[in-house]
């Protein structure tokens, strides 16, 4: 068990590099090497800050869905981090740059759950009678680790490097694609940056959700009804040039914007 000293020291340190917008230092210099709770117990503490300074929990994002980049990190299994309503950025609005350090896209399928899905180890089939339609969507990721400077307890306890997001307009239901073989593009300037496929996600973002629903289960942050569930990437991320617009297109689910200010 992590003195609580400890932990709420890692906690203030990331907090105080969202709010100044200068990154930090690693906070694994502060936990148990590998302690991968140590690491959420400190995201749980800015999520309960945020909370209480009034923040609107709305969902959440799946990270570390690719076995290659899971590999990289030493990890066997994705991570989670929360999205409140203030992150969320409307299609073609401006993403604003001031509290931004070294933002990155990716292009990622949303799910929103139209029924809460709070049992242990669902199935399949619970995870999908439990969605209401999916969208196109980017997760913006940013570090607040100076320089990117993260291994797995540095990106957990930051929230999952969760910053702002984007949704599509369109309520595209489950059986209009194939989530799986659906590819996708991200595109700047009309030029592909980063290219994948549904199958890149734990070789099917269905896939992602359910590991998802039966983590925040256990860890007493249960799914519900409305809430979004980003998937997690379908290719590699991106990293932003200021003043530019990004696009993602899925195929079967349509595309999505996010333009940021200079």
């Amino acid at each position: 068990m992590v003195e609580n000293a400890i932990i709420q020291k890692a906690a203030d340190q990331l907090q105080q590099a969202y709010d100044s917008g200068i990154g930090c230092l690693p906070v694994r210099e502060l936990l148990p090497e590998g302690d991968i709770d140590a690491a959420y117990e400190v995201q749980e503490v800015n999520t309960k800050r945020r909370l209480e300074a009034g923040g609107r929990l709305v969902g959440r994002k799946i990270g570390l869905t690719s076995k290659l980049v899971q590999k990289q990190l030493g990890v066997d299994r994705p991570d989670f981090g929360m999205l409140f309503a203030d992150m969320e950025i409307a299609d073609g609005e401006e993403v604003p740059s001031d509290k931004l350090l070294a933002p990155r896209v990716e292009g990622e399928i949303a799910y929103v759950l139209g029924k809460d899905l709070n049992v242990e180890n669902p199935t399949t089939t619970d995870v999908i009678k439990a969605i209401d339609y999916a969208t196109p969507s980017i997760e913006i990721v940013d570090s607040r680790i100076k320089d990117w400077d993260i291994n797995i307890q540095d990106t957990i306890a930051d929230n999952a490097s969760a910053v702002l997001y984007v949704l599509g307009n369109q309520k595209v239901s489950l059986d209009s694609f194939d989530g799986r073989l659906c590819g996708m593009v991200v595109e700047h300037r009309g030029e592909p940056v980063s290219v994948g496929a549904g199958a890149a996600c734990l070789g099917h973002p269905i896939n992602a959700v359910k590991w998802l629903a039966d983590e925040m289960v256990r860890r007493g942050r249960p799914l519900s009804a409305g809430d979004v569930v980003m998937s997690g990437a379908l290719g590699p991320m991106v990293p932003v040039k200021f003043g530019e617009v990004y696009e993602v297109s899925i195929n079967g689910l349509g595309s999505v914007r996010a333009a940021f200010g200079a």
